[in-house]
């Protein structure tokens, strides 16, 4: 068994990853038949059906993939990072000033050029509060900028991780993996509740299960926190030396292996479950190929860059992908011009995330956010404070 890591050590390839997952929820969006804004267009803007169909089977379970990937690592950094005596205050201030900006700008923005004639008080105001997604409706939980709904289970997420971070600190170093399972058959179990007890009916337009099932089994945060949890507990796990090393080329070839599990498997299966031993892999023998100062392809200035706007990247989506595209003519396009439709919709995500992190999220974040002492005895880093960040 490794023995546990006696330097401290930052993980700047992380943060290169976070822009890769965020790439993945924007395959899945431009592809989309069906945009989640009315009327509910095609966001996808190629007219050859094959391969319009094509892209859009590929990239559909990008998204989910995408948003797993996101709420591990914020387990993961977060319990990194924490300081071993922080204030419940001040956690809960820098996190609030991490999300909330970059919210409100966006749904501000949506609001004001296409969801407030649609949307109904009732439905707008939890969206301010990121309280949405624990409605049961999809009018309500994918309202104004439909991407924000993830931000809901980061604050649930923020708000109990320092009653978490204690008793995960207090773990046994031999029972880890007894509780990395038990996080994993915790997802497993909400699936299967989610097809055994959870109402059938009435059925999603958009998906093959129930408007009930889908959200339960998705977007309503509280079954999230598995997710969560796992990666609070893999941080502990590589920090204590306790999980063996990870060839970062096998943990990348088990990213294709667990996403053709979920394009193949019932899909609610295709949420988490099929893809959380990869995405575990890959934060794991990232963060270990760090701590032993092995490259990673991912710590250079350009990849650190894509990640530190990824936050932005992620949640400008509902406003430049949807809204954008429908400002484009509703036909869809020959293959080139389809091609030509998407770089430019990616350049102009690219451009606002950009934006978004430049103008609001780093000044507020320098203003707001002082850096701690973490679990690794290091300074809290830079990705530490990025959450979806999804």
């Amino acid at each position: 068994m490794p023995r546990p890591h006696p330097r401290p050590a930052t993980l700047p390839s992380l943060t290169g990853l976070r822009f890769v997952a965020a790439l993945l929820v924007f395959g899945f969006h431009v592809t989309l038949f069906d945009s989640p804004i009315p009327p509910n267009e095609p966001v996808n803007p190629f007219a050859d059906e094959d391969l319009a169909g094509a892209l859009e089977f590929l990239f559909s379970k990008g998204g989910y993939l995408g948003v797993s990937f996101f709420f591990v690592l914020s387990g993961f950094v977060l319990t990194w990072s924490a300081p071993p005596r922080e204030r419940m205050r001040s956690f809960w201030r820098r996190r609030m000033a991490k999300i909330f900006p970059n919210h409100l700008v966006m749904f501000v923005l949506a609001m004001t050029l296409f969801a407030g004639a649609v949307t109904p008080l009732a439905t707008w105001l939890p969206n301010v509060f990121l309280l949405h997604s624990f409605f049961p409706a999809g009018d309500v939980y994918m309202s104004v900028n439909s991407p924000a709904w993830t931000l809901c289970s980061e604050l649930l997420f923020y708000l109990l991780f320092p009653l978490l971070i204690r008793p995960v600190r207090r773990l046994a170093p031999n029972n880890l993996w007894w509780c990395a399972g038990a996080m994993i058959a915790g997802m497993v179990a909400v699936q299967v509740v989610n097809l055994t007890l959870i109402p059938s009916t009435p059925p999603s337009p958009l998906v093959p299960v129930s408007v009930l099932q889908f959200w339960f089994g998705y977007f309503f945060p509280v079954p999230r926190l598995f997710e969560f949890g796992l990666g609070m507990i893999l941080a502990r796990m590589v920090v204590l030396g306790r999980m063996p090393r990870v060839p970062l080329w096998l943990a990348v070839l088990s990213v294709p292996a667990g996403y053709g599990a979920a394009l193949a498997a019932p899909f609610v299966w295709g949420f988490a479950v099929a893809t959380i031993l990869p995405v575990s892999l890959v934060i794991v023998a990232c963060a270990t190929a760090e701590l032993a100062d092995r490259p990673t392809g991912l710590r250079g200035p350009r990849a650190r860059w894509l990640g530190e706007i990824s936050f932005g990247f992620y949640i400008s989506q509902g406003v430049v992908v949807f809204y954008g595209r429908g400002l484009l003519p509703p036909h869809p396009f020959a293959t080139p011009a389809g091609v030509l439709v998407v770089v430019g919709l990616f350049v102009a995500t690219l451009l606002a995330g950009w934006a978004l992190y430049a103008l609001v999220e780093r000044p507020v974040m320098r203003r707001w956010a002082r850096p701690g002492r973490g679990l690794a005895g290091t300074r809290s880093p830079s990705f530490a404070t990025c959450e979806l960040d999804t």
